[in-house]
């Protein structure tokens, strides 16, 4: 007993991590594959021992929310669904009744309330007790009816989502593989919960209703019915089919045959009784309802031969194992490579070079190991990082190993430096985005800023790697030699000094007439003297020209560029003034939008209101904000974004 107590116990804190990382975090640290089966060997063992613990899955759902959102109780409580992988038990549990089938969307439950015919509040599930309202986002849904025949209240359940045509269009715009969105629940749950819902407005976000929780209205006892009413109420509804046990496996086929041509995210199936009075008088346990039960779809799974493990060193220092396996077809593409997370897992599958072992898609997206049926254990962990060749180290957290690089210089833990080297204000190199960037310093093709200028050497390496062929590779080397032309200013900037933003590199490249030299040479003194350089900027300036190695660096790249004359790209329309910003904001999408609009007209935008602010822009003047408190105590000028905008581009002065 007391062994069993421990592994549950051990069981229990797994699945509670994973839950947080997804419900809380949206993020994922296992597959649903390994998530069913350490959940189900868990509620085997609480059935082998009568004991449920107060902190189990089984018995609780959800997690505390974290973010600024209102919260709100549910009127009634949100519960899971109890599932199965096997259809016997669909045909099992709805014996001689009917039922509805429909698709198990994947996205984010919310609650809807109308009232009087209009929409009035949408409050997310949550941990299932408490959610958050997203009223204002719902609202922008591009599928919502704002306003319906009925006059009623009218509580309803549905499904927020991002269907995956939506989802490839946005990842797509998204260079840096690390900041493409996983799957388009976690891209949906982060759209519906903005605080901007100008942001959920451009994500395409739908809802799709399932159930009505409240309404006068008389549905017949029948949830197939209510489903037509919400349709005609202006309601898209998920698609649904009604079965018997008779029909119940060839409507399933049905469902498997059509997952392909199905646009919108679903992990399953959802069967729930038609007859509504039958299905509440059923009640619920602890955890589930007895009205409805999900059917999760066996995975496809391949056998396959592993032929490596590669380690990829990333910009945190933690070295992730990849495996590298003999290409195999899954849903519908050919996947050879797979990351293994950690140490833990890599172990725990007793991974070796030759085994044969099962892959699979998570969610039909991410390739994931499900088993190793050698076993052969034979897999040398790297003492030296396979980037700077520095020690490597191994961390222990919570049972969970990682491997680390300890080499403080490690390129790859540089590789912000190189990222900022080609942004678009510095060398506007188009092609070498963040993770393109860590390919070439793993394979030990660039090692400094001047080896970037070379990868045409390179070229039998690059057009093999994934992600890369004949035409993209010309593309880069022809933007890489495009970027040889820039200006005195934009190199400057390029070196990520300290402090040193677009626009401190343009006021000291033009105090010093974009001659190299000067610039490079300047002193605490000369730059002192410069408007808007203060003494930290001069300071950390001055430092960095004084590193011999950051020099020798620097000699190397100039060996590869030539600079143009800096002919003002933008008139210096907000030349030494100083702004802060607070609230929301409708013309730019963030913040850094608009401070790089008025540092690139020759402003500076500081965090917080001083004496030495001219301008505070706010959209809400009457906000009792702090900052707007200090500018009226200051008799600092609080603008909307509307009159910043007016002045941008008309080039008068607010007041003058």
């Amino acid at each position: 007993m007391k062994d069993k107590l421990q592994l549950m116990q051990e069981k229990i804190r797994v699945l509670n991590e994973a839950n947080k990382a997804y419900y809380q975090e949206d993020r994922e640290i296992m597959s649903n594959l390994e998530y069913d089966k350490l959940y189900d060997e868990l509620k085997q063992l609480e059935e082998e021992t009568g004991i449920v613990l107060s902190n189990s899955p089984t018995v609780r759902v959800g997690y505390e929310l974290l973010s600024n959102l209102p919260k709100e109780r549910h009127e009634n409580v949100m519960l899971s669904l109890d599932k199965t992988k096997d259809v016997s038990t669909l045909k099992e549990w709805l014996k001689n009744k009917a039922g509805v089938l429909s698709w198990k969307l994947d996205g984010l439950t919310i609650v809807m309330t109308y009232e009087g015919g209009k929409l009035i509040k949408a409050v997310t599930r949550g941990n299932g007790e408490i959610g958050e309202v997203v009223t204002n986002n719902a609202k922008v849904f591009t599928n919502i009816p704002l306003t319906i025949a009925y006059k009623g209240t009218l509580i309803l359940r549905g499904e927020a989502v991002i269907s995956y045509s939506d989802f490839y269009k946005m990842n797509e715009k998204i260079d840096q593989v690390e900041a493409k969105y996983k799957n388009p629940r976690n891209l949906c749950s982060g759209s519906v919960r903005q605080l901007n819902n100008k942001i959920t407005a451009e994500r395409n976000v739908k809802f799709y209703a399932f159930s009505v929780i409240r309404a006068d209205v008389d549905f017949k006892n029948s949830k197939i019915e209510q489903l037509k009413w919400l349709k005609n109420q202006g309601f898209s509804v998920v698609e649904y089919k009604k079965v018997t046990s008779d029909n119940i496996e060839e409507t399933v086929k049905w469902f498997e045959e059509h997952i392909e041509e199905n646009d919108l995210p679903s992990d399953g199936l959802v069967l729930t009784y038609d007859d509504i009075n039958y299905g509440e008088s059923l009640g619920t346990t602890a955890k589930f309802p007895r009205d409805s039960i999900a059917f999760k779809w066996r995975d496809e799974v391949k056998e396959t031969k592993l032929l490596d493990i590669e380690w990829s060193a990333s910009r945190t220092g933690l070295i992730n194992p990849i495996a590298i396996f003999e290409p195999v077809e899954l849903e519908g593409t050919t996947v050879s490579r797979a990351s293994v997370h950690n140490l833990s897992i890599m172990e725990e599958l007793e991974l070796g070079i030759g085994d044969l072992i099962n892959v699979y898609k998570a969610n039909m997206i991410i390739p994931q190991i499900s088993d190793n049926l050698t076993r052969s254990n034979n897999i040398e962990i790297p003492k030296s990082c396979p980037v700077c060749g520095g020690e490597t180290l191994i961390n222990n957290d919570n049972g969970i190993k990682t491997l680390y690089c300890t080499n403080d210089e490690c390129l790859a833990k540089q590789i912000k430096a190189f990222t900022h080297f080609v942004s678009r204000d510095a060398l506007n190199i188009e092609g070498l985005s963040e993770a393109t960037l860590e390919k070439f310093i793993a394979k030990g093709l660039v090692k400094e800023f001047a080896d970037i200028f070379h990868i045409e050497k390179h070229k039998d390496v690059i057009t093999n790697m994934e992600g890369f062929g004949e035409k993209s590779f010309n593309n880069l080397v022809n933007s890489v030699n495009k970027a040889r032309k820039t200006t005195a200013a934009r190199f400057l900037y390029s070196l990520g000094i300290p402090n040193i933003g677009l626009s401190n590199a343009k006021l000291i490249s033009k105090e010093f007439k974009d001659d190299w030299e000067r610039i490079q040479g300047a002193t605490y003194e000369e730059l002192i003297e410069i408007s808007g350089i203060g003494h930290v900027m001069a300071t950390n300036y001055v430092n960095f020209f004084r590193n011999e190695k950051k020099k020798a660096l620097i000699e190397d790249v100039l060996k590869e560029i030539e600079f143009e004359s800096s002919e003002q790209e933008t008139e210096q329309t907000f030349e030494n003034l100083t702004f802060v910003i607070t609230g929301s904001l409708s013309h730019f999408k963030n913040r850094d939008e608009l401070k790089a609009a008025i540092e690139e007209r020759g402003g500076k935008v500081t965090g917080s209101v001083t004496s030495k602010t001219d301008y505070l822009i706010n959209n809400d003047l009457l906000s009792s904000s702090s900052k707007n408190k200090k500018a009226k105590e200051l008799g600092i000028e609080i603008i909307s974004e509307d009159q910043f905008v007016q002045w941008m581009n008309s080039g008068k002065r607010i007041g003058g």
